[in-house]
């Protein structure tokens, strides 16, 4: 899974990293260090065939669905083409930037916070799925997920799930309205980017309470 994220840069400079010259922007979501489930964080979609950034909740609930599932934070790949995530992949497919996210290996009440990022240092563009209308009950019924598979046996056994990761130019193929839910399925299927692209460092604790933040949350932790 992924329950924390670091987007520590403004979303107009991933907005230019992506290739996004003229999108609609309407972010005021500040860059931090531990982005945590419940806050509002940059997204970028597409609507009505232009490219946009809003500020959405991370986490998703649909309205119908109150007092009986739980509010997400992430949604399974095996499981996006199903009744509750088939009308998001259709109409809700965004894209979340990050400069890496956060896995803790440990047992409660010691554990061990890793950050991991590209090798090459690049922004991570994460695949979503999210409702971008407005909430009636609960801000989660206007919020996104992001998409988790299997880590291929686990990125050094940190977990044994991770969110999808893709270039930018395939993410944005991904947002691409024109894209049927079953070339998009396969999408994510085939094209996110593999364990040989990451690398990955143990980091202060201090990250394990959300409201902390901070460079120092990243820097790594000496063996």
């Amino acid at each position: 899974m992924c329950g924390r994220f670091d987007q520590n840069d403004i979303a107009r400079r991933y907005i230019a990293a992506f290739g996004w010259a003229d999108a609609a922007y309407r972010s005021a979501a500040e860059p931090t260090y531990n982005a945590a489930p419940g806050t509002y964080r940059p997204v970028m979609h597409m609507t009505g065939g232009e490219p946009q950034v809003d500020d959405l909740h991370w986490g998703y609930r649909a309205a119908w669905a109150a007092g009986k599932i739980p509010i997400a934070v992430n949604a399974r790949l095996e499981k996006i083409t199903n009744n509750y995530w088939g009308k998001l992949l259709r109409t809700g497919r965004a894209v979340v930037p990050a400069h890496g996210w956060y896995e803790w290996t440990g047992e409660k009440g010691a554990r061990q916070p890793w950050h991991i990022h590209r090798k090459d240092g690049e922004p991570l563009f994460m695949l979503a799925l999210a409702n971008f209308g407005p909430f009636k009950e609960h801000k989660a019924e206007s919020g996104f997920v992001l998409i988790t598979a299997d880590a291929s046996g686990g990125m050094v056994d940190i977990h044994d799930r991770r969110p999808l990761v893709l270039n930018a130019a395939d993410a944005a193929t991904w947002l691409d309205p024109d894209l049927s839910t079953e070339q998009a399925e396969m999408l994510a299927r085939t094209m996110a980017l593999g364990p040989e692209h990451f690398e990955w460092h143990r980091v202060s604790p201090e990250l394990n309470r959300a409201g902390n933040d901070g460079a120092h949350l990243i820097v790594p932790l000496a063996d």
